[in-house]
């Protein structure tokens, strides 16, 4: 499975690349919209923080995930990490190519390495690409 078309990689993506076109949350994952869907994944600096990533549990076609709540998980080889919804919606695709690769989501977080798409009902408090890129550099203790 590829990424859905909407999605541009950028350039070239690094540990902190924040694409300007994608929505943000404090929880770090990203999302864009397109005509009311939503593609929904992690941000490059949450896959760098977790490392190497080995195991996804992604919500499940056809449910239903509410804005800010857990929707899943992230396991890496060192740690389990909650996934939150960037929106309220209903579920209609997950990558299930991720299943058998799951490091994609380290090598390409914006772009092949999308977790899910859901018909989105609110989104809530998404962050612009300069705002999120304020919370990293808080997160990280960088004040610039």
């Amino acid at each position: 499975m590829s990424a859905p078309p909407q999605l541009t990689p950028p350039a070239r993506e690094t540990a902190m690349s924040i694409p300007r076109h994608l929505r943000y949350t404090w929880d770090h994952e990203w999302l864009v919209v397109d005509e009311g869907n939503a593609t929904v994944g992690i941000t490059a600096f949450a896959a760098k923080a977790l490392g190497d990533v080995v195991h996804l549990r992604l919500p499940a076609v056809g449910t239903w995930v509410e804005a800010g709540e857990s929707c899943g998980a992230i396991e890496s080889l060192t740690a389990v990490s909650d996934l939150y919804a960037p929106a309220s919606g209903q579920v209609l695709e997950v990558n299930t190519a991720l299943t058998d690769d799951p490091g994609v989501v380290n090598s390409a977080p914006y772009t092949v390495g999308w977790l899910f798409r859901l018909r989105v009902e609110n989104i809530a408090g998404a962050l612009s690409a300069e705002a999120y890129a304020a919370h990293c550099a808080h997160t990280q203790g960088d004040r610039r």
